[in-house]
């Protein structure tokens, strides 16, 4: 792994993003300020025009994308878009890439989604054919073969919707050198029915997504469980919501069970970007103290 993480990164939709050159670089910039070190995009593409763009805002604020999806995007475009950013920005992309969901790549591309893992691998071996490095790019893996996969073909893994428990099984796959970043979602409420009323809306979507629900039953959760947009404990497994002690709490736990850097996606109920919230767990983690300090990337903030 060339790639030196940050313990606590972002994650959030590509199309949370404004569309402005200007807005888009004052929003790169102040994340780099509060002391974030890391981005993750979900939905990007191969043209990598986003990441190209906070890239260019900032001196050091890292990207990666979650995910590129193998059935759409071609790798010839990200090989170029790829080389010309690592030239201009090296070290700084990592490239997140992965199998997507079988309903909605036959919906996009009118292709049979079969055999996912094979896909990948032909993905993969297409990666290597035009240059980009297995230590520049990590895998979207949930499940064991996918996470076997991640260990031997790229930097590590990028799992989705998941509990520190997966964190800890994926680390013993994946083996002490691979890069382990979970994404989790998190949002700052108190109040318990609004949290879940919040977590709920946001997990609508995958559970009924069976990538996500087959990963869900293996770490034990029930058909009741994921039923009625998800039992209490689902979406408290799922969601670290409450106060930043709270939150720091349950992302500390992903790091105990092996994550160098957890992707934390801040959930508000709305869709605009979360600025309030960035820099309230920005001052609950202490990030811009641990920049000042010269804490090492790889230490808690």
């Amino acid at each position: 792994m060339t790639m030196n993480v940050a313990r606590t990164g972002l994650w959030m939709s590509a199309r949370q993003w404004p569309h402005g050159t200007a807005e888009r670089r004052d929003t790169a910039q102040e994340l780099a300020e509060l002391g974030y070190d890391m981005v993750w995009l979900g939905g990007a593409t191969a043209d990598l025009e986003l990441p190209a763009a906070l890239l260019e805002s900032t001196e050091h604020l890292l990207v990666g994308t979650g995910i590129l999806n193998i059935w759409t995007e071609p790798v010839d475009l990200l090989a170029d878009t790829y080389g010309m950013l690592e030239k201009a920005h090296p070290g700084r992309l990592l490239l997140g890439v992965g199998a997507g969901h079988a309903r909605m790549v036959e919906t996009m591309t009118g292709r049979r989604y079969r055999r996912p893992l094979t896909a990948v691998v032909s993905y993969l071996d297409a990666l290597d054919a035009v240059g980009i490095p297995e230590s520049a790019r990590v895998l979207a893996a949930l499940g064991p073969r996918m996470l076997g996969l991640a260990a031997r073909r790229s930097a590590g893994a990028h799992p989705y919707l998941v509990t520190p428990e997966h964190t800890r099984l994926a680390r013993e796959i994946l083996g002490p050198g691979a890069l382990l970043v979970p994404e989790q979602k998190v949002v700052l409420e108190v109040d318990a029915d609004r949290a879940r009323t919040i977590g709920r809306a946001a997990l609508s979507i995958y559970l009924d997504l069976p990538n996500y629900t087959n990963n869900l039953r293996r770490l034990g959760f029930t058909d009741a469980d994921l039923a009625g947009g998800g039992s209490d404990r689902l979406v408290d497994a799922l969601i670290a919501w409450g106060d930043l002690d709270t939150v720091r709490s349950r992302l500390d736990e992903h790091r105990a069970a092996g994550a160098d850097q957890v992707a934390v996606q801040i959930l508000t109920g709305g869709h605009e970007l979360p600025r309030e919230q960035w820099r309230a767990l920005a001052t609950g983690l202490e990030l811009r103290r641990s920049a000042v300090v010269g804490a090492s990337p790889a230490g808690s903030p």
